[in-house]
């Protein structure tokens, strides 16, 4: 964080109930050192008294939402500088502090003198309406697909124990595999049904390509004719597993109808989607992750670090140009110029083109598509501050 040196540097341990805060000044002398009910007219005190010590304040938080969202939305309402301290690097900088215990009173402490010492940390700033919706849609659908992910994998499991012919064949990602579980799980209960009354049974719920379905599902159930120990429950329980897998997408669907909704509504949103690759839920974390304001990042070079695409060296002794994947960076983020890279390969001539000379330098697979996403950083990054979509050719050529 650039700029005019404060005056005191206040400090928050941030908590769901109760945050602690403790104020310093430059030498590093601890002025104040309070905990406060996670309330409005408490923090609103809190707030009084800090500007009572100096009006020249900066606040650090380690916590960027959850229980400090009130605390956060207080300051910022009331125009403090706020920057934000990840739990993470307080942890690692309470090493270099006096004493192995650890109190919310100490961590505050930490977080204040991190914030008095350190020029790299990022300001938080209040987001829009639309933003704040899509990062909040997108965290939930990532929860769900997580969700989706466990149950599919406890599925597979139980359905291995009792009839292992018909997990190889299914594929868990198709809404007729787990159609099927639901009404039958057992080789003895499909080998009665037949192929003919099964794929009747799936086409009537609107399975996709029910008879190759229920073809496949009938030689799985002629390959085994043993019935295993504890098959009747499993049974029921691929049932119920089946049954939330279905309802689990069904709530994953619902969620990208509302991003879609919310994220078209954004000013950059036609922007952001004209580069290939990207789409609403791409577009969407990226919103999410940025703000969608590339005047927060002065340059290209510092939302690629932001991302985690920028190479951070890593010298010692006599080795030299050693680089490495940086510790810090947003993850989500990441994940969105990585994967909006790999669909563009496919979709977008300049992409592909640009990827396989890449390949035929050397690089591995997943090189190359890193380099692309970073190549892409410098587009995504100069295309909302201008307000222009994509073109293949620079603007300049464009025109001429």
């Amino acid at each position: 964080m650039e700029g005019p040196v404060p005056d005191i540097w206040a400090g928050v341990d941030a908590g769901k109930t109760h945050h602690h805060c403790v104020v310093i000044n430059g030498q590093g002398d601890k002025l104040l050192s309070r905990r406060v009910l996670n309330d409005e007219s408490e923090l609103l005190q809190l707030l009084a008294d800090v500007l009572a010590l100096s009006e020249d304040v900066t606040w650090a938080v380690d916590l960027a939402d959850g229980g400090a969202a009130l605390l956060i939305a207080v300051l910022l309402t009331h125009d403090q500088p706020l920057i934000y301290i990840p739990g993470r690097m307080v942890n690692r900088a309470a090493g270099g502090y006096r004493g192995e215990g650890k109190t919310d009173a100490k961590d505050a402490s930490i977080i204040a003198d991190q914030a008095r010492m350190r020029r790299d940390l990022h300001p938080l700033r209040p987001g829009d309406e639309i933003t704040i919706e899509l990062a909040l849609l997108t965290s939930r659908r990532k929860d769900l697909v997580a969700d989706r992910t466990r149950v599919i994998n406890r599925l597979r499991g139980l359905l291995n124990g009792i009839f292992p012919a018909l997990e190889r064949v299914l594929d868990f990602r198709t809404k007729g595999a787990l159609v099927l579980l639901t009404g039958y799980q057992t080789p003895g209960a499909i080998g009665r049904l037949g192929t003919k009354r099964l794929g009747t049974w799936l086409r009537n719920r609107k399975v996709y390509n029910s008879e190759d379905l229920a073809a496949r599902a009938l030689e799985a159930a002629d390959g085994q004719h043993t019935a295993l120990p504890g098959e009747k429950l499993t049974a029921s329980m691929v049932h119920t597993l089946a049954s939330q897998i279905l309802s689990l997408t069904a709530e994953i669907a619902d969620i990208d109808d509302q991003v879609a909704e919310r994220f078209h509504q954004h000013p950059h949103a036609k922007v952001i989607t004209s580069l290939p690759g990207i789409g609403p839920l791409l577009g969407a974390e990226f919103l999410a992750a940025t703000g969608g304001d590339m005047a927060f990042f002065a340059t290209p070079d510092r939302l690629a670090g932001f991302a985690g695409l920028a190479p951070a060296p890593r010298d010692s002794g006599r080795v030299r140009g050693n680089l490495h994947r940086p510790k810090r960076y947003h993850r989500g983020l990441q994940r969105v110029f990585y994967q909006s890279a790999l669909t563009s390969i496919r979709s977008c001539p300049e992409s592909r083109t640009f990827y396989e000379r890449k390949r035929a330098e050397g690089k591995r697979h997943t090189q190359a598509v890193l380099a692309l996403a970073r190549r892409r950083v410098n587009v995504l990054w100069a295309l909302p501050r201008d307000n222009r979509c994509y073109s293949a050719l620079p603007p300049l050529a464009a025109v001429a």
